[in-house]
């Protein structure tokens, strides 16, 4: 799978084997490492070898030594957190950084709209340059309908639907519908850019329906989330609402059902809510992302980086992080977000 960077440790060390080792009588079990260490070429490993013949060390036990060693290897392999492999970073990457603070867990971008948006966008606001897209991503984007006691729910899906590895889930804000966080060209291609992580990474991305901000809305996202959970059980699973999609983040943060599974909420130009320190994503220390525009008048930057202290306070290293965009407006953080490097800190925190 892209992404995990261990997993090109299989080419770590090749040796060959001394003509003894190879001619020696092996037991069953010591076969197989005598052929996984055929053919190695390492300079330190074929010294290894060739001491061992000397000392009169039984071939049987290096090539026993070898089998544990390349175990060792693949144990670290499988022990690695998942990272997601690039795509396109350079491009999404962060402005200039005006000052950082709590250990660079709170930081202020310089964000400027001519430069963010005007030059970006080849017509600002709806369309981003062609550069910042890859449309082969649509080939595994599906517009899902699904039956369920609450009725039919409707999600977009674009991924891996069974056997994924990272489940991401953008939930939109007033006005807006699951058509929102498919759409390639807007917000700065940015939505573009986590369909293809997620696709690129072996993961499923979803953008869902749902019919309002309150419980019954928060029911019907958590069904559809179940729904693909239940098809890719050791998934990690993230979510990130976009403005008033924040009450349903932070509903979903308590619901028995989701919270367990939680490996991160992402609030972007989102709110707050009090509520949040009784939950049991709380209590379990699932890591939460804020990103606010310093400009934004639906919800001031000033309560949602009073309400990212109030953890910090609350509950001394507990895994959150700001991103504040100076002169940004509601809309900025999910124009501005770089979603692999938030989904990568979050990852390198799963247990």
């Amino acid at each position: 799978m892209r992404g995990l960077s261990s997993g090109r440790l299989a080419g770590f060390c090749e040796l060959p084997l001394s003509a003894s080792l190879r001619s020696a009588p092996l037991p069953r079990g010591a076969r197989k490492g005598a052929k996984l260490a055929a053919g190695f070429s390492s300079p330190l490993w074929g010294e290894v070898v060739r001491a061992a013949n000397r000392r009169g060390v039984a071939a049987s036990f290096v090539a026993l030594t070898v089998m544990l060693f390349f175990a060792i290897l693949h144990a670290a392999a499988y022990a690695a957190p998942l990272q997601l492999a690039p795509y396109k970073d350079d491009l999404f990457a962060y402005p200039a950084e005006l000052s950082s603070r709590d250990d660079g867990d709170y930081r202020v971008f310089d964000y400027r709209e001519y430069r963010d948006i005007n030059q970006r966008d080849a017509i600002p606001e709806r369309r981003v340059n062609d550069q910042y897209v890859s449309l082969g991503v649509r080939r595994v984007q599906q517009d899902e309908a699904l039956d369920s006691p609450l009725g039919t729910l409707r999600t977009f899906a674009v991924g891996v639907a069974k056997g994924a590895s990272v489940i991401t889930v953008y939930l939109h804000g007033q006005g807006g519908s699951r058509s929102q966080g498919v759409d390639d060209f807007t917000f700065g291609g940015n939505f573009n850019r986590i369909k293809n992580l997620m696709a690129d990474n072996g993961g499923l991305y979803l953008s869902p329906d749902f019919s309002d901000f309150g419980d019954k809305g928060a029911g019907e996202v958590a069904a559809i989330i179940e729904h693909y959970l239940r098809l890719s059980p050791h998934a990690a699973l993230f979510v990130a609402c976009g403005s008033m999609g924040g009450h349903i983040c932070w509903k979903l943060a308590d619901k028995p059902e989701i919270a367990p599974k939680l490996s991160g909420l992402l609030l972007l130009g989102s709110m707050w809510d009090e509520d949040f320190f009784k939950s049991a994503a709380y209590k379990r220390k699932a890591p939460v992302f804020f990103a606010q525009g310093s400009h934004d008048v639906v919800f001031p930057v000033e309560r949602q980086e009073a309400f990212f202290e109030d953890i910090r306070k609350r509950s001394p290293g507990y895994p959150t992080r700001f991103a504040r965009f100076e002169t940004g407006t509601h809309g900025t953080p999910i124009r501005m977000t770089d979603w692999r490097q938030v989904l990568d800190w979050m990852l390198s925190l799963k247990k």
